[in-house]
């Protein structure tokens, strides 16, 4: 008989088991050049290659499950990391959107936003962004279509992107703070 300590409930394996497939699916997901940057067993590999090849759905699901089971014989951890590597760009991408609406919301709701925007990002082109804002509060002001709003949005993540594409160490200090002088 098992020890407690030992024990594992049959809803934790399922959970488990899930999560490896979810991580299989993910594989399957990946282009060939992803696909190769990531280490794992050759016998992994040719069933997630053959997934990807297959069309119909409950072949596909199949497959998915039968990775599943591959993987439960692999120390999936590296191999989630590596995965996660991978999407890491993209979430940077979303959290610099995020913070551009943020900054565009901000712009139209509060008239002092544009001296903190411009303070912040002092290499952006913030004559057509200060242009572009007096635009878009005219044209809701007029109930007319959402073109200079679109734009604004456009000019605000190109500053946000630029700054975030920019590492720490170059980024420039804000006017007031200079840095410590050696």
């Amino acid at each position: 008989m098992e020890s407690d300590d030992e024990f594992i409930s049959k809803t934790r394996r399922k959970k488990e088991m899930r999560q490896l497939q979810d991580v299989g699916a993910a594989l399957v997901k990946l282009s060939r050049e992803q696909l190769a940057r990531i280490d794992m067993p050759e016998s992994l590999r040719e069933a997630v290659t053959a997934c990807q090849g297959i069309t119909k759905h409950e072949g596909r699901r199949r497959q998915i499950q039968y990775i599943g089971k591959i993987m439960r014989h692999v120390d999936a951890a590296p191999i989630a990391e590596q995965l996660a590597a991978l999407e890491a760009p993209s979430r940077k991408q979303t959290a610099l959107f995020h913070v551009a609406e943020k900054w565009r919301d901000d712009l139209i709701a509060d008239p002092e936003a544009m001296v903190r925007f411009e303070r912040e990002f002092p290499h952006a082109d913030n004559h057509r962004v200060r242009a572009l804002l007096e635009a878009t509060r005219a044209e809701r002001a007029a109930h007319r279509a959402p073109k200079h709003l679109r734009e604004l949005f456009h000019a605000v993540n190109t500053a946000v992107q630029d700054r975030g594409r920019t590492p720490e160490a170059e980024q420039p200090q804000p006017r007031g703070n200079r840095g410590p002088t050696p």
